[in-house]
C-alpha cells in the first residue's frame, strides 16, 4: 500500500515538471564547428521531448561555392601612349599675338646680354626666321656659291635584263633631251613595253618650259601637265601636251632627296598624266622660280617668286613629291654606283652575278669554279655594291607585267 502511494507521488511530480517544461522556450542548438577538411557540415538536432512546442534550429553551413564574386574586379584603364613632344616652331606657330608681344618684351628686359635683344639685333633675328621658315623658298648665299653647280651625271640609256629600258638624263636641257628621243625609238624597235627613267642626281633647274618637253614624251596629246603661277603679279603659264607620246608602257620614276626643280615637277607630272608609279624618296619640294637681289659684296638673297601647280594635286613647294614606294640609297654608294654605272652599265647593281658552277672542262682542269672565290669576285666589278631603289622598279615592272599577262 505504501509502496503504490509512493508511485503516485513520483508520478505526479513528473508531471508538473515536463509541464513546466513545455512552458519554457527552447534555445537554439549551437552551430556546430566543420572541420576544414570536411566537405559537408552536418547539423545537430537538439533534444525536444514528444508533444512539446518545437523551435526551428538553424544550421551552420560553411560557404564552399567555387563561383566567381558577385562584384567583378575593375577591368584596367588603357593606358594612353605619351603624345609626341612639340618642336619649338610648333609651340610658336601656336602662341597668340599676346604671348608673342609678351615673349618679346620678357626677352628685351630680362636676357642677361641686352646688346643681343636690341633693335638692330632683333632685326636681324627677323631676317635669320624668315629665312629658316620660308626654306626652300628663300636662300642667302655668296654669288660664287650660287654659280657653283655639281656637275651633272653622264646621260645613260640601257636595257635591264632585255626587257626593261632604263634612262638616266643627268640633265634637263636641249642635248639630254635629244638623247632621250634617241633612246625611245630604239626602246620602241625592240618592243621593249617598261621603261625606268632615273631623276636621281639631275642637276637643278627651273626651266619648266624644257620639263613640259620631257613629260610630253609621254603624257597623253591635249592633257593639261602644270602650270606656273605667279600671285604677286597674278600671272599664270600654262603647259600642255601638244603631241603624241613616244612610249605609252608601263613608267617608272626614281627619285631622291636631291631631285628639285624641273625633274620633281617631271615626276609628278607622269604620275598625274601617263600613270607613273615613283620609287625612291621625297623630293627637295624647289619646284619655284627665284629672283635673286643683290646685296653687295656679292651677297645674294634669293626668293621664290613662282610655283608649279598641278591640275589635281596642286603645289609642289614646299612638301616636295612623295614616292609611291618608299626606298632609299646611301648617298656614298649612289655616287660610286653612279660614276661605275656610267662605264659598265647599271644592270650588274641590279641583279647577283650567276655562281660558278662545276663542269666538265672543269675536271679536266683539276679545278673547282664553286670555291674558287676569287675568280667568282673578279666577275662581279662592284661585289656587294646593289643599287636597291633601282632594284625596287624592276621588281615593281617584274610584277606589274606579270598580274597584266595573267589578267589577258
Amino acid at each position: 500500500m505504501k509502496f503504490s502511494i509512493f508511485l503516485l507521488i513520483c508520478a505526479a511530480a513528473s508531471a508538473s515538471a515536463t509541464s513546466a517544461d513545455a512552458k519554457k522556450p527552447v534555445r537554439p542548438a549551437e552551430p556546430v564547428p566543420v572541420a576544414p577538411a570536411s566537405p559537408v557540415a552536418t547539423p545537430t538536432t537538439p533534444d525536444v521531448t514528444p508533444g512539446s512546442e518545437s523551435t526551428p534550429v538553424p544550421t551552420a553551413t560553411p560557404s564552399l561555392s567555387l563561383e566567381p564574386s558577385a562584384t567583378p574586379s575593375p577591368s584596367p584603364t588603357p593606358v594612353e601612349p605619351p603624345k609626341p613632344k612639340m618642336t619649338e616652331r610648333e609651340m610658336i606657330n601656336i602662341l597668340s599675338e599676346t604671348q608673342v608681344e609678351q615673349a618679346i618684351a620678357s626677352l628685351r628686359s630680362n636676357f642677361l646680354d641686352s646688346n643681343k635683344t636690341g633693335d638692330k639685333e632683333l632685326r636681324r633675328a627677323t631676317l635669320e626666321g624668315l629665312i629658316l621658315r620660308l626654306s626652300p623658298g628663300a636662300v642667302l648665299a655668296h654669288e660664287d656659291d650660287l654659280r657653283a653647280t655639281s656637275q651633272p651625271a653622264t646621260f645613260l640609256a640601257e636595257i635591264i635584263d632585255d626587257r626593261v629600258g632604263y634612262l638616266r638624263p643627268g640633265a634637263i636641257d636641249a642635248e639630254s633631251l635629244s638623247q632621250i628621243d634617241a633612246a625611245l625609238s630604239n626602246f620602241s624597235e625592240k618592243s621593249l613595253k617598261a621603261l625606268i627613267l632615273d631623276l636621281r642626281d639631275v642637276s637643278a633647274s627651273s626651266d619648266f618650259e624644257k620639263a613640259a618637253d620631257f613629260a610630253r614624251r609621254f603624257c597623253e596629246k591635249g592633257k593639261l601637265l602644270f602650270s606656273v603661277q605667279k600671285p604677286s603679279a597674278k600671272q599664270e603659264r600654262i603647259f600642255t601636251s601638244n603631241m603624241d607620246p613616244a612610249f605609252t608602257g608601263v613608267l617608272v620614276v626614281l627619285t631622291d632627296e636631291d631631285t628639285s626643280g624641273a625633274a620633281e615637277v617631271i615626276a609628278a607630272t607622269l604620275r598625274l598624266n601617263a600613270n607613273a608609279m615613283i620609287v625612291g624618296t621625297r623630293t627637295s619640294g624647289e619646284a619655284v622660280e627665284f629672283q635673286d637681289t643683290a646685296l653687295g659684296d656679292g651677297k645674294i638673297l634669293r626668293v621664290a617668286v613662282a610655283q608649279v601647280v598641278l591640275p589635281s594635286s596642286g603645289a609642289i613647294y614646299p612638301n616636295g613629291v612623295t614616292p609611291d614606294i618608299v626606298a632609299g640609297l646611301d648617298p656614298a654608294k649612289q655616287a660610286e654606283i653612279f660614276k661605275l654605272s656610267t662605264e659598265q652599265g647599271v644592270s650588274q647593281f641590279v641583279f647577283e652575278p650567276e655562281r660558278p658552277r662545276m663542269n666538265e672542262a672543269a675536271l679536266v682542269a683539276n679545278t673547282n669554279p664553286e670555291i674558287d672565290a676569287e675568280a667568282f669576285e673578279n666577275r662581279n666589278a662592284a661585289p656587294g655594291l646593289k643599287d636597291v631603289v633601282l632594284q625596287r622598279a624592276v621588281d615593281l615592272v617584274t610584277a606589274i607585267r606579270f598580274y597584266g599577262d595573267r589578267a589577258k
